[in-house]
């Protein structure tokens, strides 16, 4: 049944990726109205979530927001399908980095990095990073798709650009392994996501509201003595992003606790605020906010 549901979807995803940008956005506007005025796809998320964080806002002003996040969200997922075609030159020219010399600071420290991420604006185009011949072999740590023709898709993409998917569970024991094999890595995690309730030990407050947060990063830095990057992805215009390294941490073993995920918040949410209509709102990252908190749970304050 996997193996069907593949071949009946895949050649319209192939197809898609195959337009002309014009035209693929085309099918990105359609996609958009089918989304949000006939299906409405989590809107109700979407407005909890907007009125939750921006209480300030009128109801208007939340409803220019949604309608603006729809048509990003859209565009992004239209994106991650075009990814089976583009081309290097065309990926280079759509999502640039403002400052690869942080890359290359770190390799003479002889570190591995890494990148934490968030769900705004764009980290799906992050692989073209090995197009600009770093010293580094990149990794993008996700979460198996449960389809695994779907799953195998995903990660011949990435390596079409030199690039690696490792699931979470796989983490660990990859970064050690290439450590102990002298290889230098950088690895892409998205670190915003919402914990299941029973694996939320700790919490702090992001966006108003306290809530449990992933630590991967924070206790992977210093058992591994790996430096950490925040990656500020800013959407330029329609099908154009630029990316900035924002250094959390060179020395990871020397920071108090919770500096790396207090510092990552921090940066995540001025971008949120900046222009709000480019992060995941349909993503449930508040739904455990009103929940007791755990007894033996850590909460945190960040500076």
């Amino acid at each position: 049944m996997e193996l069907l549901v593949f071949w009946i979807v895949y050649p319209f995803l192939w197809l898609i990726s195959r337009l002309p940008f014009w035209l693929f956005y085309k099918v990105s506007d359609l996609v958009f109205i089918l989304v949000y005025h006939i299906i409405g796809y989590r809107k109700k998320i979407v407005t909890e979530n907007l009125e939750l964080v921006f209480p300030e806002k009128s109801s208007e002003e939340i409803k220019t927001i949604t309608r603006k996040f729809y048509m990003h969200m859209c565009d992004m997922f239209l994106e991650m399908i075009k990814s089976i075609s583009i081309s290097n030159n065309q990926l280079k020219q759509r999502f640039t980095f403002t400052n690869l010399e942080e890359i290359e600071r770190i390799r003479k420290m002889d570190k591995s990095i890494i990148v934490m991420c968030g769900h705004y604006a764009s980290y799906e185009w992050a692989n073209s990073i090995q197009l600009y011949g770093i010293d580094f072999k990149a990794f993008g740590i996700y979460k198996k798709i449960k389809n695994k023709y779907f799953d195998k898709l995903a990660k011949d993409i990435r390596a079409r650009f030199n690039a690696e998917l490792i699931s979470s569970s796989e983490t660990i024991g990859k970064i050690i392994r290439n450590q102990r094999e002298g290889m230098r890595g950088i690895y892409f995690m998205v670190s915003d996501q919402s914990p299941k309730l029973n694996r939320a030990k700790f919490w702090t407050e992001f966006m108003g509201s306290t809530v449990p947060v992933f630590m991967g990063a924070e206790k992977l830095a210093p058992k591994l003595d790996i430096a950490v990057f925040y990656l500020q992805v800013e959407k330029l215009k329609r099908g154009y992003y630029q990316a900035t390294f924002i250094t959390i941490s060179d020395n990871p073993k020397e920071e108090p606790a919770f500096k790396i995920t207090g510092s990552f918040l921090i940066e995540l949410e001025k971008q949120i605020r900046k222009a709000p209509e480019y992060y995941l709102w349909t993503h449930k990252r508040w739904k455990h906010r009103n929940v007791p908190i755990p007894k033996d749970a850590v909460i945190f304050k960040r500076n």
